[in-house]
């Protein structure tokens, strides 16, 4: 063949080429479309897999609740935090780590949990009804080939042994499907119905959290021992709250209490001196308007119930009480003052206000520290060396001017804004501070008196009505039954077959399966088998060698045979004609003469697969 033209010669090039040609073997994909897309999505989120990552993705999230304070528990804390350290927390408050439950990326991974568990639970809860209401598969043609297995012959008729395998199966709880020549019998459905409930549990976790965070209403109170103020049940009375969006503040409960006594214990002696022991509120509470005053007692752990709210106590620490006059000698101030304790010793800190001051129009204003055992040290100054009231001190330095009071914006008690102030100064210069023990009146340069005339405890109490707390009690209470189901109820079906054989005599076959891991089931077969002897007695071993090798057969046990499913089994008949023995070849998929299993046995092998899925 000659090539008469350049086109020729690259065509016949081309050709010899063995490289693939793109367009010959580019397969294109099939594309999937927003539907595809929205289905594929929706099967990976319903997968146990991603549940499963969600949630640890959920028990991740809360973790930064139990490291740093929470405004719903310790707004006290919160605001220690910005003063100590106030860079970090306003970074720390954007990304919400101050209020981690109501942050929007817990939020996002709780919401997605939620939807993941209702769409794996549905599908899966639907199946199981359609199981229950099913009947248990008939026995497959080859019994032998199932993991537990024994035969014999005997000389009791059919029906009378299909009756005892019904009163046998009865007995042990198993549901039966009675056919022609056979028995079936399953149990353990209850396995699956206590996964189901698990997993129902968990969603009833989920929904008692949003029912808390819907209708949740909590705040804080401080109260001072012996105050005669106390506290109301209502929304101005609290130091700070939280509600959830349905909370409605109409139906918050009628009730009040004071605090009447604060017992406080700590250590001592050894190397935890100091360290708190034991903490104790006596309250006297009352419900409704008019109700009757009754004495209670509130711990650490240990709330008070009043109706449907609790009242819990979260911190103590200690008020100075203290009176102000003017340079005219009235008093424009007279009280316990509440401090914040700042380490394990009570080292606390405050400040006292004095805005209605008589003489002149300036404010004065005081910051102060108190010791509980006072201590000075020339490098550290003031500093308490234990919590308890042993040698307590008020250190307190004076401002005057305007406490920013009158503008009109709230401003924390805790804090002194001198920005309008000037502080006091000595005839020498220097500022302006004193130490005070109880009982002692320190003058300002002005003529007013500050008096220390003793100190108060006092304990923050939170208010709490949270709805979802008893769903919460109930659905793990049901997510444990449910997890015990699921793992100690075992899955198991057992089939016996009664016919008669060619010689007159009848042929029993019990053999068993187990849906799930686990052993016994050889010793399940073996029981089955030695109950059913009493209605169907093995036949005499002296007829032929065949009938003594069947009635061997029936008395071997699970330490015999080899169990294919790991559990210990009953050996398949030896004897029989066409069965397999234990030195024959295992069974292949095919029947003994060539063809596939018939009817139960695909029906077996396809609920087997419809389980596993």
């Amino acid at each position: 063949m000659t090539i008469d033209t350049e086109s020729d010669k690259r065509a016949a090039d081309a050709g010899m080429s063995t490289a693939p040609q793109p367009d010959r073997y580019d397969i294109q994909q099939p594309r999937l479309g927003p539907g595809g897309w929205l289905r594929w999505m929706w099967r990976q989120l319903t997968s146990m897999r991603v549940a499963l990552i969600l949630l640890l993705l959920l028990s991740l999230a809360a973790i930064p609740s139990s490291v740093i304070p929470q405004r719903t528990v310790s707004p006290l804390k919160v605001s220690q935090y910005f003063r100590d350290h106030p860079g970090r927390a306003e970074w720390m408050d954007r990304l919400q780590l101050f209020d981690v439950f109501s942050s929007w990326w817990f939020a996002s991974v709780y919401i997605l949990l939620f939807v993941s568990l209702a769409g794996c639970i549905v599908p899966r809860a639907w199946a199981h009804a359609k199981v229950l209401r099913s009947r248990p598969p008939e026995a497959p043609r080859r019994m032998e080939r199932l993991p537990a297995y024994a035969t014999w012959r005997t000389e009791a008729d059919p029906e009378t042994v299909l009756a005892a395998a019904r009163t046998q199966l009865k007995k042990r709880r198993f549901r039966l499907n009675p056919s022609a020549g056979s028995v079936a019998g399953e149990k353990g459905y209850a396995r699956e119905t206590g996964n189901i409930l698990f997993h129902i549990a968990l969603i009833g976790v989920l929904l008692a959290f949003l029912l808390g965070k819907l209708y949740t209403g909590q705040g804080g109170k401080i109260l001072v021992e012996g105050s005669p103020e106390g506290f109301a049940n209502s929304f101005t009375q609290y130091d700070d709250f939280q509600s959830g969006a349905l909370f409605d503040e109409k139906n918050m409960e009628s009730f009040g209490f004071r605090l009447t006594k604060l017992d406080q214990t700590f250590e001592r002696l050894g190397t935890q001196k100091g360290a708190p022991r034991d903490f104790e509120a006596t309250v006297e509470y009352w419900e409704g308007a008019e109700g009757e005053p009754r004495s209670g007692k509130i711990k650490v752990n240990e709330p008070l119930t009043i109706g449907n709210t609790k009242v819990f106590l979260l911190g103590t620490g200690y008020a100075p009480d203290v009176t102000v006059r003017d340079s005219s000698g009235q008093i424009v101030l007279s009280g316990p003052v509440v401090f914040l304790p700042q380490d394990s010793n009570r080292t606390s800190t405050g400040v006292i206000k004095v805005p209605d001051v008589s003489q002149g129009l300036q404010q004065i204003g005081f910051d102060g520290i108190f010791t509980p055992t006072a201590m000075v040290d020339p490098s550290k100054g003031w500093y308490s060396t234990f919590p308890s009231l042993d040698n307590p001190a008020l250190i307190v330095t004076a401002y005057h001017g305007s406490l920013g009071v009158d503008a009109g914006v709230p401003q924390s008690v805790f804090r002194l804004n001198t920005k309008a102030m000037e502080q006091y100064k000595k005839a020498d210069g220097s500022p302006w501070a004193e130490g005070l023990v109880p009982g002692d009146t320190k003058t300002l340069p002005d003529g007013s008196t500050i008096t220390f005339n003793g100190v108060k405890p006092w304990a923050n109490f939170q208010i709490s009505k949270e709805p979802g707390k008893e769903v919460a009690l109930y659905s793990v209470i049901a997510a444990i039954v449910g997890l015990v189901l699921s793992l100690f109820v075992r899955r198991r079906r057992m089939w016996v077959r009664a016919v008669a054989g060619p010689d007159g005599r009848t042929v029993v076959e019990v053999a068993g399966l187990t849906r799930t891991e686990g052993g016994g089931l050889g010793q399940e077969v073996r029981a089955l088998v030695d109950d059913l002897r009493a209605a169907a007695p093995v036949v005499s071993t002296g007829g032929t060698a065949a009938d003594a090798a069947a009635n061997d057969a029936a008395d071997v046990g699970p330490d015999k045979a080899a169990d294919g499913a790991g559990d210990g089994a009953v050996a398949p008949d030896e004897a029989e004609p066409g069965k397999a023995g234990p030195d024959a070849a295992a069974p292949s998929a095919a029947g003994p003469d060539g063809t596939e299993p018939d009817g139960a046995d695909a029906q077996t092998a396809d609920r087997e697969k419809k389980d596993e899925d």
